[in-house]
């Protein structure tokens, strides 16, 4: 806070003459700025020798001397926030900038995109909230998602446009010809982001851990136990055939983190910084595969920055901006797409509420309109026409089943849902029946009691890179099922899922759960309501960028070219992906 009680004084200084000169005794400024009059001498000194304003006394006590200032405040701050920057301490610069937050944007778009600091390439990427923690395990948020993979290895990965895992920690692996013993061979040369080598009986130590959480366990129900086989081989022994196992230990939430410390992981970029107001990951100078391009990246937490004027949505897409106010229209859409996730609506059917009830319902959900006006800015969404690609919405049959008089809705984030609430309530309110909306503040339904009386529910459901597998692993993990099917319709679907997860041939098993799928929306269980629309805006000289199933971008392939190349820089990637 050192520079920001310096720059706080200077404008107590600057302020009874807005920077002309100033007759004016020492006790007069120290007064002003609450010191003593020794300290003020100091802080005049310490201003003359910056070259921020000329002190001129007179001899005698009480004379008055003449205060002339070389810079106003706002230049000061920039060049204090310029000076930071360079020295590779952004703590302090959002310091500063929080001093005038409605200068911030002026303030930080210089700064913020692609830098190169100490001859190393660093993105900041302004975001519009704190990022929770990222633990091993589901967590909740995209952008939490997206980072548990830049920050965690997994004993698989999944990679760019291949919705087929391919290996991580493990470089292969081979199962038995029955699918009920799974070999995972280990890299020779592993590090923690400490330094510390990677021993195997971590990982299964790590593995052990996940498995007593509720709904990892429900995802590695086929597994009996995990044994390290020899110093460099894991192997599992299954209860029955799992050929989604590779993607089980692909995903997100398999991620492995060192037995002793959930935050200590081995990914392509370590955690150095996470604070409210910035994360800061630098890339692991051990990881196993191929390195990244950048040195740092930087999530720089100003919500002040994302306001309507600048066309972007504060909620979903992710922005990397730089360049003077003037400059603003030098960014450009550098990749675009429709996500393949989905707010979707589940019904409870009951005696309360029948099926032909519930088919009316989602009927007029998507019959209405109601889909196509929602009164939602930026052209954010897209109604949904299918649940996946090749899996289109069903034709219920025409119904006209009364509703009953009441009924009760529960839904949590994103806050696209308030809107669908409400037009919801008033479309039933209008078929006689009274909507009560209950909202869980939350992006999931950890900790929602409502859940188990809901009759209709809302919520998000994002898609990973294999997007079969994803419905799969929400199939089987969410609470939201055993809550919402009854007891004999929860342990069908899961016999169900086992069914197809006995499949060898990965073309079978993503059929059969489409069958899963589609009888669900068929019943009238679940559908999908409207997609997202992912962009990410950049300016030129920011390269390797493409989105990837979060809405995101790989940051390992993410890079800058050397300022005296970057500064005629603008055209696409040389040998770049389309």
């Amino acid at each position: 806070m050192r520079l920001v009680n310096r720059l706080n004084q200077f404008q107590r200084l600057w302020q009874p003459s807005a920077g002309a000169p100033q007759q004016v005794t020492i006790a007069e400024l120290a007064a002003r700025c609450f010191c003593s009059e020794r300290h003020m001498r100091t802080l005049l000194r310490q201003a003359q020798q910056a070259g921020w304003l000329s002190w001129q006394a007179q001899s005698g006590r009480g004379k008055r001397a003449t205060l002339t200032f070389h810079v106003s405040p706002d230049a000061l701050r920039s060049s204090l926030l310029e000076e930071v920057l360079k020295g590779a301490q952004p703590q302090h610069a959002l310091e500063l900038t929080q001093l005038a937050p409605e200068q911030l944007r002026h303030l930080l778009h210089p700064f913020l995109g692609g830098q190169w600091q100490n001859d190393a390439p660093t993105l900041r990427i302004p975001y519009y909230r704190s990022l929770e923690p990222v633990t091993p395990g589901f967590v909740a948020g995209r952008a939490e998602q997206h980072l548990a993979g830049q920050l965690f290895s997994g004993l698989t990965r999944f990679v760019a446009d291949n919705p087929q895992p391919q290996g991580d920690l493990a470089h292969h692996w081979q199962t038995s010809a029955d699918g009920i013993v799974w070999h995972f061979y280990i890299r020779s040369t592993l590090h923690w982001h400490n330094g510390e080598r990677i021993e195997t009986r971590q990982l299964q130590q790590r593995l052990q851990l996940l498995l007593n959480d509720p709904a990892l366990a429900r995802l590695f129900a086929s597994v009996k136990r995990i044994e390290v086989t020899h110093a460099r081989c894991l192997t599992f022994y299954l209860h029955h055939p799992d050929y989604w196992l590779p993607w089980r230990l692909a995903s997100y939430c398999s991620r492995l983190a060192h037995p002793d410390d959930e935050l200590l992981g081995s990914g392509p970029f370590r955690l150095t910084v996470f604070r409210p107001d910035r994360v800061r990951l630098e890339s692991h100078d051990a990881w196993h595969l191929e390195h990244p391009l950048l040195k740092a990246i930087e999530y720089w937490i100003t919500p002040q920055l994302f306001e309507r004027e600048m066309g972007t949505s504060c909620r979903h897409p992710a922005q990397i901006a730089v360049g003077d106010p003037d400059e603003l229209t030098a960014l450009r859409p550098i990749s675009t797409s429709i996500s393949l996730g989905f707010c979707y609506l589940a019904i409870r059917q009951n005696a309360r509420l029948s099926r032909p009830q519930a088919q009316r319902i989602m009927q007029m959900v998507h019959t209405s309109g109601m889909l196509h006006t929602l009164p939602l800015e930026e052209n954010l969404i897209t109604p949904s026409h299918e649940m996946l690609p090749g899996l289109p919405l069903p034709h219920w049959p025409e119904r006209s089943e009364a509703l009953p008089p009441r009924l009760t809705l529960v839904y949590h984030l994103p806050g696209e849902l308030h809107t669908m609430a409400a037009q919801l309530q008033a479309s039933f309110a209008r078929l006689g029946c009274e909507l009560t909306v209950i909202f869980h503040n939350a992006k999931n339904w950890a900790g929602c009691e409502q859940l188990a009386s809901a009759d209709l529910v809302m919520g998000d459901r994002l898609i990973g890179e294999a997007p079969e597998y994803t419905l799969e692993q929400w199939l089987r993990s969410d609470v939201l099922w055993p809550r919402l099917l009854s007891e004999a319709d929860y342990n069908q679907l899961q016999t169900t899922l086992d069914k197809v997860q006995h499949h060898p041939q990965l073309e079978q098993r993503n059929t059969g759960l489409k069958a899963v799928l589609a009888t669900l929306m068929e019943e009238a269980r679940l559908t999908p309501l409207f997609n997202y629309r992912y962009q990410i805006s950049a300016p030129p000289g920011v390269n390797g960028i493409h989105l990837n199933a979060w809405g995101w971008f790989d940051f390992t392939r993410a890079w800058l070219p050397p300022p005296e190349i970057g500064e005629g820089a603008g055209g696409r990637d040389a040998g770049a992906l389309p």
